[in-house]
């Protein structure tokens, strides 16, 4: 039997991290299932999904533990994934604009408010071609429940992208069986 396990890793970048995280995990027959891993600032950042047999658990955690010896913290917990609800949608926002604070609060609390769930979130400040001037740009993926106040919704977003004058562009995505689900993977609706 397998025991499925989710775990983050954090440590000064610097070169073999990965791999003293993947030779623990295939040392205890585990299973590197999927990943996000980047290097920010000066660290390096990861979350990672495993498998791994149930009687070499114990072992493995203790493995990872180990690993704080070369500057690198795992934090292990058990996957109790969950399927996405029937009639949750995928949505998709776009964000671009000139780099301020507030930006991700703004559309994370529109997005609570509406009983939305960020599922994946990928941000980055970058200058500017011509002005050399930071710009923030951001993708949300998201699960919109089957009730959520679409109308509602984009009204707040626009209202957003007016106060903080940036690009949001929100895409829903049709349930299957819909007309639109033909005509591609997204549905274009109003932007701010």
């Amino acid at each position: 039997m397998q025991a499925l396990l989710v775990m983050t890793v954090l440590g000064r970048d610097r070169p073999g991290l990965v791999d003293s995280v993947a030779e623990a995990i295939a040392r205890h027959g585990g299973n590197w299932l999927e990943s996000r891993m980047a290097r920010l600032g000066g660290q390096f950042a990861g979350i990672l999904r495993v498998s791994v047999p149930v009687e070499q658990r114990a072992a493995l955690e203790r493995a990872l533990a180990d690993l704080a010896e070369q500057g690198l913290t795992v934090v292990v917990h058990a996957d109790e994934s969950l399927e996405r609800p029937s009639g949750w949608r995928a949505g998709h926002l776009e964000v671009v604009g000139q780099d301020r604070p507030g930006i991700v609060r703004q559309i994370a609390h529109a997005l609570a408010e509406a009983g939305v769930n960020v599922e994946e979130l990928k941000s980055e400040c970058r200058s500017a071609a011509m002005s050399g001037e930071p710009i923030f740009q951001a993708t949300f993926l998201v699960a919109l429940p089957p009730r959520c106040p679409l109308d509602a919704l984009r009204q707040s977003i626009e209202q957003i992208a007016e106060d903080l004058i940036v690009d949001i562009q929100f895409r829903e995505e049709p349930p299957a069986g819909h007309p639109d689900a033909s005509a591609g993977p997204w549905r274009d609706s109003p932007r701010g």
